[in-house]
């Protein structure tokens, strides 16, 4: 554990020293523009780099202020989000972007404090904002930070509990430099992401090998303490694509489950995998539909992971003659095809339609 001042500043100037040799020359660290890096800490929330990057680019070339992302229909910001996941991101964001420029003139608040209390930003995400373009000197502890102070210092609360918390804030605030708490916050970020790694780190070149708890007691693999995960919950979703004509019946989410915001097809879910519509009966809708048109099942069924979420998910086409006059549930409109390929969806949605040749 940190004891002083000065073993505060030794560990700072190994962890610079490291960062300017190894860090990555990714596109949000080569600005000090709060837009750009609240940008890029949204779309980086459970996501690799390698994966955010395209998205980041793509976001500021079709709203390059935050002007412009608060002027824009959520529906195009949920479409050009589409594939990225977890898409309450993009509705906060959305929402945020609305609040800056209504309440704050599209000046981000300069301190922690005042970016945290925006929706959509933790701890973590107002501290790398308010230190990355305003140096504030406040610390910005993300999974890779937990990682890194856990095992050198061997801190062995639970980084989810709020006494875990409260810990590791503590260790965090002694060793945060002063004069320079950008690069401090983002070597703290790329230590952890390349060098103190989740699995099999590699001990023997770490600049702190003489310090760390953890290698001294080879115990990387058991820090840093978390509860454990949540069990993950089995869902079974029964998707019928109607087509009447080019056009397809689609429907917004719009409860507080998955996929809020985006659009899918007459769903019904069943409590575990059925082998023909005819075993959901108990859907009078269902059963009018399946007499007015043809049907195919989708052969393949696909699996869908969320973070406590299992998806299980079959699909049936349902081709129904252009003259049928058709009763659809509420909520649930036919859009062409240029339509179709327009509106927000998720991804699973997105690659059924491609690999059934209709997108």
């Amino acid at each position: 554990m940190i004891s002083d001042h000065l073993q505060a500043i030794d560990f700072n100037k190994k962890l610079k020293s490291w960062y300017l040799k190894n860090h990555r020359p990714l596109l949000w660290r080569q600005t000090t523009d709060p837009y750009k890096i609240w940008l890029s800490e949204i779309i980086l929330q459970q996501t690799r780099v390698t994966q955010g990057t395209p998205y980041y680019e793509k976001f500021l070339e079709n709203y390059p202020t935050v002007f412009d992302l608060a002027h824009a229909d959520e529906r195009d910001v949920l479409r050009l989000w589409q594939g990225l996941g977890y898409y309450s991101r993009a509705r906060n964001m959305h929402f945020t972007a609305r609040q800056i420029v209504s309440e704050f003139g599209g000046k981000f608040p300069e301190t922690a404090l005042t970016l945290s209390k925006l929706k959509g930003l933790g701890n973590y995400t107002a501290a790398a904002i308010a230190s990355f373009a305003f140096n504030e000197a406040v610390a910005a502890i993300d999974g890779n930070v937990y990682r890194v102070m856990s095992r050198i210092f061997g801190i062995k609360s639970d980084m989810l509990s709020n006494e875990g918390k409260k810990e590791f804030a503590k260790v965090a605030k002694t060793l945060i430099s002063q004069e320079d708490p950008a690069t401090y916050n983002q070597a703290m970020i790329e230590f952890g992401a390349l060098q103190c790694v989740p699995v099999s780190p590699n001990c023997t070149i770490c600049p702190f090998n003489d310090i760390c708890y953890a290698y001294a007691f080879n115990v990387q693999n058991e820090l840093p303490v978390k509860a454990k995960k949540m069990k993950v919950k089995n869902r079974f979703l029964n998707y019928f694509i109607i087509q009447q004509g080019e056009k397809l019946a689609m429907q917004e989410r719009t409860t507080k489950d998955i996929w809020k915001g985006l659009y899918d097809f007459v769903l019904v879910e069943s409590t575990a995998r059925v082998d023909s519509p005819e075993d959901l009966a108990d859907s009078v809708m269902l059963l009018a539909l399946l007499r007015q048109g043809s049907i195919r099942q989708v052969p393949k069924p696909y699996i869908h992971l969320l973070t406590h979420q299992k998806l299980h998910v079959q699909f049936w086409w349902v081709t129904v003659p252009e003259n049928e006059h058709l009763d659809l549930p509420e909520n649930i409109y036919f859009f062409s095809k240029n339509e179709v390929e327009t509106l927000p969806k998720p991804i699973l949605i997105d690659t059924v339609l491609k690999e059934e040749k209709y997108l």
